[in-house]
């Protein structure tokens, strides 16, 4: 079983109109409520990749009830843990200029935390644990140590998708697949990436510290993944990008999706492409369909 854990989900209230002028009555010509969160966005394209997975995290109040209504509508099982507290709404205002108000993540206690290692204590050897999104600063490092040990002995695949000083602590567990993307990769290492060469190598020292597979995500450049033997690039299909949020999530989930079926990396890393390439090209997360109709518009090559 695959789980997914977002510490800091979010009801994400998205609205569209011509022009917004702050101080001023702004009336929105469409609005959207979907779940926001990195975790979340892996299972639920996971579930439209007809993979299972539960959904973990904290939520609370209404909106937490409108979270799991929402998850539970799509077919995605969701375990999530109660904060006691309303989960955060982000406003995000598409016009000419995008705007965004982001909510504060929940306050986490010990209790919280508790739970959360006793879930990690009852899955079995080659679950998956996928730890995405933005972690709260307010958390002790100790408690990430005991998150990832626990992780470790369970023989579960520890998956990180998230960035900072986190990451960066967090790769001395050595997990199966993390993927920054360009920018993130390069804040691993203080310094700024500019070509895919550098990319490469950069990544390679990730693996050489013990990561099994770095996927670097670089927008219109396409990808690369790297593993002890082997580096594989990829140019990202043409199209139009209409929305790239939850595109580096619909890759996690492809990947996954696909090397849990037939353990062959190269394969999961194409259809990671198509994945996150499909949800570049629409305003919501990818469907299976979108994605195969990629799947052969998408090189991969060997250096």
């Amino acid at each position: 079983m695959i789980y997914t854990c977002t510490f800091t989900p979010s009801i994400d209230y998205t609205t569209y109109l011509k022009d917004f002028e702050a101080g001023q009555l702004n009336r929105a010509e469409t609005v959207y409520y979907y779940p926001g969160g990195k975790g979340i966005n892996v299972s639920r394209v996971l579930t439209r990749l007809e993979t299972g997975s539960i959904a973990l995290g904290f939520a609370g109040g209404f909106t937490g009830e409108y979270l799991n209504h929402f998850l539970q509508g799509e077919g995605i099982r969701t375990d999530f843990i109660d904060t006691g507290e309303i989960t955060r709404i982000n406003v995000k205002i598409k016009a000419k200029n995008e705007s965004e108000l982001n909510g504060p993540g929940p306050h986490l206690d010990e209790r919280h935390l508790k739970e959360l290692l006793q879930k990690v204590d009852m899955m079995k050897e080659n679950d998956w644990f996928v730890l995405a999104g933005s972690l709260p600063a307010s958390i002790p490092a100790e408690f990430y140590e005991k998150l990832t040990e626990a992780i470790r002995k369970k023989g579960v695949h520890f998956v990180l998708d998230t960035s900072g000083t986190t990451l960066r602590s967090l790769l001395s567990k050595k997990p199966f697949l993390i993927k920054p993307n360009i920018e993130e990769l390069g804040e691993l290492f203080h310094t700024k990436i500019s070509n895919k060469e550098e990319a490469i190598h950069y990544a390679k020292k990730l693996v050489e510290d013990g990561t099994t597979y770095v996927m670097v995500s670089m927008g219109g450049e396409g990808a690369i993944l790297v593993d002890r033997e082997t580096t594989w690039t990829a140019a990202s299909p043409e199209g139009t990008a209409v929305n790239t949020v939850g595109a580096g999530d619909s890759m996690v989930a492809g990947f996954l999706s696909s090397y849990q079926k037939n353990m062959d990396a190269e394969e999961a890393f194409r259809f990671a492409i198509a994945c996150g390439s499909a949800t570049a090209f629409q305003t919501d997360l990818c469907r299976k369909e979108d994605a195969e109709e990629l799947l052969d518009r998408v090189s991969v090559k060997i250096l």
